[in-house]
């Protein structure tokens, strides 16, 4: 099994900037795709970025631009940097990880508890 470890959510004023981390752990050679989601208040789950082994990454329109991927595949860890925050932004934001090399799943093995970023305006 992996256990993924979210943290670096918070409050931050729009515009600002945060960067979460989700370190892995367990059995971590079965990770390969690694990706954050969120789900903001009554919303649905969506999708925020996603990036592979090799770094391949992809991204939802509405954060293009403003939010980077990145993982240290030493350290068994994934981040998103975030920047140009905005109220919308606001949302529980959960890692995800899969032992498939593909953008564009739609399920995911291993999830982890979600870390809370709220964006202030």
């Amino acid at each position: 099994q992996v256990q993924l470890v979210e943290s670096g959510g918070g409050l931050v004023q729009a515009g600002g900037s945060l960067t979460l981390s989700c370190a892995a752990s367990g059995s971590i050679s079965n990770i390969n795709t690694m990706a954050w989601y969120r789900r903001g208040p009554g919303k649905q789950r969506e999708l925020v970025a996603a990036i592979t082994t090799d770094g391949a990454t992809n991204y939802a329109d509405s954060v293009k631009g403003r939010f980077t991927i990145s993982r240290d595949n030493d350290k068994n860890t994934v981040y998103l940097q975030m920047n140009s925050l905005k109220p919308e932004d606001t949302a529980v934001y959960y890692c995800a990880a899969d032992k498939r090399g593909a953008l564009g799943l739609r399920e995911y093995d291993s999830w982890g508890q979600g870390t809370q970023v709220t964006v202030s305006s």
